[in-house]
């Protein structure tokens, strides 16, 4: 276990540290307010600029490789758009290799088109003699008639192959240049020629584990490109948060395993859980509920063990008040006990974490609307105090309440699981989970505390207050700005290596913790020759 989570004191401001801050507001609104310039690690590719963003990509491997923009893009489908992938296996293995896996023709000096000659040929597929004229020749050196090939085109592009359109020669795995597909198509089913388009277009975001379509509903148009770390959270420009990963509403310090298992456990159990606990028992066999439909006390569970209604014991088929065979009402149990028990001390917990959990997205959802109120207490501020002008700490102890409040939301569907039976059961030992528990809970608490103290800070009317009154306040607020957010930050080291980290098997993963908050996605630039060089999609390429 790391040092950075060993200890209560970590967390604690001891009373000369506190006497020390409270003398020294301006240091501390100065921390507050320190933001590290950082180079925005996701940007919003817009319809304008999917094309562009595709080409970016394409040009890095043609003049790496030297290739054709259609062999380029072809490598990069089939590598799903990897090019740090791609360069480590040319370097690996070799370019034959390289182009081989991914049906790159190894010649690039093939001709590629309609077979210049008067006589005719016969076509290999139709068996039928055709005019050279009407006969292409790809870049693998297979040559078939055109009604052939527009054949295989159409129903390769309606069966959703578009972007990995092979040749037709036996045992031949090299990808068909991309504008013989588009100009045959074309002349054919027009319709179906711009469908191959957008497939192709679309690859850099179905097949790209970087780029990913922003999931509102309804839909912005917008993908959102990383270019770190999958795992992280980041805001879409039509002002959507969520995680990249699993899509989902943002979540950490939630994994999105346990996320996934927690959102469906509250749709499941949210509207029944109560009913359940009132109008069922628990098997002393298998556990499951078991509703009770007649007046008889004698019930019947689905595995077939048969149990008393009254004391929830298992008896035999055998019932009655004359005759009860398998156990006495009267008597004490210890082993159904137990069984009844655990089966209330699963509900019991699962009800405490829930309802935490929604008290504190309840608070969330009631202190969004801080920001209007904030904004017409800021403005009263100005024309009041006409020699104060900074009233930017009002706005930073919103930002870090919102942040805070999140983490903090999210961090008991994490207790949940992290310290239950379900996900790490043998991972760790009892004693070491007790441990481990205790130590989160307090660091929980701790931000739990502050974050309530900031939230009633900013709910005061103190654009009311005296100047000296005033000055207290903000005092007050920069001090939990800055205390709520190391309290979160040693949480998430804490989760990601004492915890997580710690466990044999490593297979959960959360986004970082990033004390501005989610990140908002930059929209993509496109320079001047990206966007002169773009393909036109409307007519098809030149064919060599």
């Amino acid at each position: 276990m790391g040092e950075e989570c060993t200890s209560i004191e970590d967390y604690c401001y001891s009373d000369y540290e506190q006497d020390s801050v409270d003398e020294n507001y301006g240091d501390l609104e100065a921390e507050s307010q320190m933001i590290l310039p950082k180079r925005p690690s996701t940007k919003v590719i817009t319809k304008e600029s999917l094309l562009a963003a595709q080409k970016e990509d394409v040009r890095q491997v043609m003049e790496l490789l030297s290739l054709r923009e259609q062999h380029a893009r072809t490598l990069l489908i089939h590598y799903r758009w990897d090019v740090v992938k791609l360069t480590a296996i040319l370097v690996d293995r070799d370019r034959d290799y390289l182009f081989s896996q991914a049906g790159v023709p190894l010649d690039e000096n093939h001709v590629v088109g309609s077979l210049v000659c008067s006589s005719t040929v016969m076509c290999t597929v139709c068996l039928e003699d055709v005019p050279g004229r009407e006969v292409t020749k790809m870049d693998c050196g297979h040559s078939f008639c055109n009604d052939c090939w527009t054949g295989h085109f159409i129903v390769q592009i309606n069966d959703g192959q578009s972007k990995r359109i092979k040749c037709m020669a036996e045992k031949c795995f090299a990808i068909c240049d991309e504008a013989v597909i588009r100009q045959l198509v074309s002349k054919r089913h027009p319709a179906l020629a711009e469908k191959f388009e957008r497939y192709l277009l679309e690859s850099y975001i179905e097949d790209n584990k970087m780029v990913k379509w922003c999931p509102s509903v309804p839909h912005c148009g917008n993908a959102i490109r990383t270019e770190d770390d999958e795992f992280c959270e980041v805001e879409c420009s039509c002002g959507l948060q969520f995680c990249f990963s699993c899509l989902s509403e943002a979540h950490s310090p939630c994994s999105c395993l346990m996320w996934e298992l927690w959102s469906k456990k509250c749709q499941l159990e949210s509207e029944t859980v109560t009913w359940i606990s009132d109008n069922t028992k628990a098997c002393p066999k298998c556990h499951k509920p078991v509703e009770k439909n007649g007046g008889c006390n004698l019930v019947r569970c689905v595995c077939g063990q048969y149990f008393c209604w009254l004391c929830g014991g298992a008896t035999g088929r055998d019932h009655t008040w004359t005759t009860i065979s398998g156990h006495s009402c009267g008597r004490y149990k210890e082993d159904s006990s137990k069984n009844s028990e655990r089966a209330k001390r699963d509900l019991y917990r699962y009800m405490h974490y829930l309802n935490r959990f929604k008290a504190h997205k309840d608070s969330f959802k009631m202190e969004s609307e801080l920001r209007e109120t904030i904004t017409e207490k800021i403005e009263d501020l100005e024309n009041k105090y006409s020699n104060l002008r900074d009233f930017d700490w009002v706005r930073n102890g919103v930002s870090r309440l919102f942040r805070s409040r999140r983490a903090l939301t999210y961090s008991y569907p994490f207790a949940f699981y992290m310290f239950g039976d379900y996900l790490f059961k043998d991972e760790m030992t009892p004693k070491e989970r007790e441990r481990k528990q205790l130590l989160f809970e307090d660091q929980q608490q701790q931000l739990e505390g502050n974050v309530e103290s900031l939230s009633k800070f900013l709910e005061e009317p103190f654009h009311e207050f005296l100047e000296e009154q005033l000055m207290d306040t903000r005092m007050q607020i920069l001090n939990l700005c800055v205390i709520t957010d190391n309290l979160c930050k040693k949480m998430y080291e804490c989760i990601e290596y004492d915890l997580l980290g710690s466990l044999k098997y490593r297979t959960q993963c959360i986004a970082p913790y990033n004390s501005e908050g989610i990140e908002k996605a930059a929209e993509l630039c496109c320079n001047a020759e990206a966007k002169g060089g773009l393909l036109d999609l409307n007519s098809p390429a030149e064919i060599i």
